[in-house]
């Protein structure tokens, strides 16, 4: 069953964030557009198949990656919810949930 998507402040912080450094670093938009079209088509592959990413410690949290990113989020009934979008690259004891 295909969930609808909705998307924390923080995760939509995280997307602004990591967008805007790479057309700082790049002077260009188009590593940025690429990244969003891999993450909408990472967002629709968990709406129809929410198990496949990797379980985290939390209960319902799962861990999709994405080339060095992690979509953080979690499996409700009707609902997935992106909680952060986090650079794997960093520290995960650093991850706040």
């Amino acid at each position: 069953m295909a969930r609808r998507v909705r998307w924390s402040l923080p995760a939509q912080d995280d997307r602004k964030a990591i967008f805007t450094n790479w057309n700082k670093n790049n002077q260009s938009n188009l590593y940025s557009r690429k990244l969003n079209r891999l993450f909408n088509e990472a967002i629709i592959s968990l709406t129809k198949y929410p198990l496949i990413g990797r379980i985290s410690a939390i209960p319902n949290v799962h861990i999709k990656v994405v080339r060095e990113y992690l979509i953080v989020y979690e499996v409700l009934d009707e609902e997935l919810v992106i909680l952060r979008i986090w650079d794997g690259r960093q520290d995960s004891r650093r991850l706040p949930l």
